[in-house]
């Protein structure tokens, strides 16, 4: 099976940061592929700007680096990749004065009529600077979209005076906040799962759902992330913006389309309906870890504070919640959250645990009745499991097995899956935001946050210690274990 390659209209990337490491590993790989479909087609043009004094051939030639490191060799055809390199120009600003805003408003008045992106693939710090002087320029059109990375702000005063700041330039139907996790086709498939089929919707509710886990495990370190990580910590990297976001997806009501407003709309009320985690249950319902040496991928690993050399830092590698939706969907349903570095493997998926059978017919000598279970796996092997009850084949009588129905999207279709930056940054030029967030999207899931975060900072307490290589640290399984249920590991 084949997918639809359709191509967008001719459009000017702009991409501030242009030399950096998101640029380099993610963004120039992903327009790649989809110049290589045919999705970007035309005299498209992508404009890299940073403040290096690079040449035109300096910038091409790091360019095509990128193509080299982060782009399989057997998808870098030599006639492809030149006529992509053609595409690519570079131009110098310093986005903190005024010098080469003219030349870069210059290139880009040849082409006023076409759509034109601005990516800020910059430090958040400068995206206020930024959005200025492209306003100040006369930069902006009709057509024009700006698209900022995470994190958006470190609180919920921080992430309105960022927005404030965005949007004293541009409206809010130009700005693309950006989220890779819901360009992921799994996580769009959810949404297929749920309100394309008539099996699942139904039973999509308190009186058949037992619990929900999401889980986003990373394998890995800070590594060179460590001075940023450690004004951030897991709660802040990872849970206040992806993990809440599929929350969101797999607890909102069905929308009236898949119009943008219309999503977000409905993932905006699950938001609000979260219970707020307070001081009398934190302590219950909350499990911050931090890593120590272990084992890693490769080898022994050094802990946490090893790697950051800073032995007195309190900041949590792993996060585990237990969160509550409050209406009539979700009442009683328990969402479970975790999320850390250095876990035993890169892994990440959403369960969702059904109610198990109210009674069994069947003799103990079957085996026990286990529940059904719909796994949704986002990374690595994208793809959809659904846990059931099948006899034993043969003839020794009647015993039960859980077995899978599984569906890996690598198997299932013979087409190469995305990067979700390709999905979401071909939606940028369309104009579609269904898989960006809006503003009051991010500041609602901070409002949740915020309080979490400060019970934290005012209890004083260190995280908890794991071993590396571990899937952190005991409390977090005594979380889930006191409701009689365990965290799910695929057989």
């Amino acid at each position: 099976m084949s997918s639809q390659i359709i191509p967008v209209a001719e459009f000017d990337l702009v991409v501030f940061g242009g030399t950096g490491d998101l640029a380099q590993r993610k963004i120039i790989p992903a327009l790649y592929h989809r110049h290589r479909d045919g999705q970007v087609v035309g005299d498209s043009r992508i404009i890299a700007v940073s403040r290096r004094p690079l040449t035109p051939d300096e910038y091409l030639a790091k360019a095509n680096e990128a193509l080299e490191e982060f782009v399989p060799k057997e998808e870098r055809e030599p006639e492809v990749v030149k006529a992509f390199i053609k595409r690519l120009s570079y131009v110098a600003v310093d986005v903190t004065d005024d010098a080469g805003w003219q030349e870069l408003k210059a290139k880009l008045d040849t082409h006023s009529d076409r759509v034109r992106a601005f990516y800020l693939a910059v430090a958040p710090s400068l995206f206020g600077q930024i959005c200025e002087y492209i306003g100040n320029t006369g930069l902006i059109t009709e057509k024009t979209r700006v698209v900022i990375e995470k994190p958006i702000g470190k609180d919920l005063n921080s992430a309105k005076a960022l927005n404030d700041s965005i949007g004293k330039v541009f409206r809010e139907e130009q700005i693309f906040r950006i989220d890779h996790y819901l360009g992921k086709e799994t996580v769009q498939n959810l949404m297929a799962l749920r309100f394309a089929n008539a099996l699942f919707e139904p039973i999509w509710n308190a009186a058949h759902i037992d619990h929900v886990q999401i889980t986003v495990a990373e394998s890995i370190g800070v590594g060179s992330r460590g001075p940023y990580y450690d004004t951030s910590g897991a709660m802040r990297d990872m849970v206040q913006n992806h993990i809440l976001q599929l929350l969101c997806l797999v607890a909102m009501e069905p929308p009236m389309s898949m119009a943008a407003d219309a999503v977000r709309d409905e993932k905006l009320k699950v938001l609000r309906s979260l219970e707020p985690i307070t001081a009398e249950n934190n302590d219950k319902v909350t499990v911050r870890g931090q890593y120590t040496s272990g084992a890693g991928p490769e080898g022994a690993v050094p802990g946490y504070l090893d790697e950051l050399e800073d032995e007195a830092s309190k900041t949590a590698t792993f996060v585990a919640l237990k969160a509550s939706v409050a209406n009539w969907r979700w009442a009683g349903v328990p969402f479970y959250l975790r999320t850390g570095k250095r876990l035993p493997q890169r892994s990440s998926e959403i369960v969702i645990a059904f109610r198990p059978v109210p009674h069994s017919i069947f003799d103990t000598g079957a085996g026990g009745v286990a529940e059904n279970r719909l796994v949704i796996r986002l990374q690595p092997d994208e793809g959809v499991k659904l846990w059931l009850m099948i006899k034993d084949p043969g003839p020794g009588g009647m015993r039960l097995r859980h077995v899978p129905l599984d569906m890996s999207f690598a198997e299932a279709f013979e087409v190469r899956s995305p990067d979700a930056y390709e999905r979401l940054i071909m939606d940028v030029i369309r104009g579609n935001a269904t898989l960006f967030m809006r503003r009051d999207e991010v500041e609602a899931a901070w409002e949740w946050v915020d309080p979490i975060l400060s019970q934290w900072e005012d209890n004083g307490d260190s995280p908890k210690k794991y071993t590396a290589g571990t899937w952190g640290p005991a409390a977090s399984v005594a979380l889930i274990e006191r409701d009689g249920r365990t965290w799910h590991e695929d057989d």
